[in-house]
């Protein structure tokens, strides 16, 4: 891998290859110095021109538990504010050395766009509704660390699939690995597109769930609605959310995740989002080591991964 733009780019071995060296540097997680020197010298820049939490600060977490320089670029009180292009940008991260850079852009098709730019890295933190790479492999993480397995596990993803890069993400790394994915979802919050995925459709939650291994929900994207794709966040919470009553049908070693952030109450019930077999704040801490995985494939440390860190 030279960078990592989409899921859809990885190998079965090159993905399973990342999920193997983010359990081997997990166990950074439990020392009580949480430091490899792995990419000492190295630096990495993380360019935000969207809000984020858990990926930002995961990505940082990860850079700086490697020995990475690590510097924050965010849009908003950059030169962006007064019309900087994103060439422009990736020149200046180019002229200043930068080994990787992590993006996230409101554009699909941006990180592909900044590989071209610059001669480090590219990692593709989500751009658009396009795609979101490392959440899926941290998702498939959490998956074959809870049950044990990829290969014919069947994933229900629920919600707004239109807008969701994670969604597409899922689709294409989980496919690769081995398992089942049904998308759920109302017709007017499936992308066109939809057909040429591998994956199943369906319209009934309820018919899918007796049947599902795994059911990831999906947030709704309202900030990326320009129309009404469902009469009321009423109505919408009655057929696709999961409360408890839809929690029963599930079978009892089936898990629920969420890629975050969750709108209690509309896609997802509290009851089940505090549940013991939700995953959700494993999938946080699962992002740190995932990504200190990609990070230390794509820049090559001259360290082994775990080195001795002591």
């Amino acid at each position: 891998m030279r960078h990592l733009l989409s899921a859809g780019d990885l190998s079965r071995d090159e993905a399973t290859l990342v999920l193997d060296t983010a359990r081997e540097l997990a166990q950074v997680s439990s020392r009580s110095v949480k430091k490899l020197p792995t990419l000492r010298g190295r630096t990495v820049v993380n360019l935000f021109y969207e809000d984020s939490t858990r990926t930002r600060i995961s990505f940082e977490a990860a850079a700086k538990r490697m020995s990475a320089d690590v510097i924050n670029f965010s849009a908003k009180g950059s030169s962006v504010s007064k019309g900087e292009s994103l060439k422009d940008t990736a020149l200046t991260l180019q002229a200043m050395g930068a080994d990787g850079v992590v993006i996230r852009h409101s554009a699909s098709g941006a990180a592909r766009r900044l590989a071209g730019w610059v001669d480090g890295a590219v990692l593709n933190a989500g751009d658009g509704t396009h795609e979101h790479p490392t959440q899926a492999l941290l998702d498939a993480y959490t998956m074959r660390e809870r049950m044990g397995r990829l290969e014919g596990l069947r994933v229900a993803i629920v919600g707004d699939i239109r807008h969701s890069r994670v969604a597409r993400s899922n689709v294409l790394l989980l496919h690769t690995l081995g398992a089942e994915v049904t998308l759920v979802a109302p017709p007017t919050l499936l992308p066109v597109s939809v057909g040429t995925w591998p994956c199943a459709v369906s319209y009934d939650l309820d018919e899918v769930l007796p049947k599902s291994d795994v059911v990831m929900m999906l947030r709704v994207q309202a900030e990326r609605m320009r129309a009404a794709f469902f009469p009321t966040a009423r109505e919408y919470s009655r057929r696709y959310g999961l409360d408890r009553d839809r929690f029963a049908r599930l079978h009892d070693d089936a898990i629920v995740m969420h890629p975050g952030p969750m709108i209690r109450g509309m896609e997802i019930s509290a009851e089940v989002a505090d549940s013991p077999r939700s995953t959700i704040t494993e999938q946080v801490a699962n992002g740190v080591s995932v990504r200190m995985a990609v990070l230390y494939l794509l820049l090559g440390g001259s360290e082994s991964a775990i080195g001795n860190g002591n």
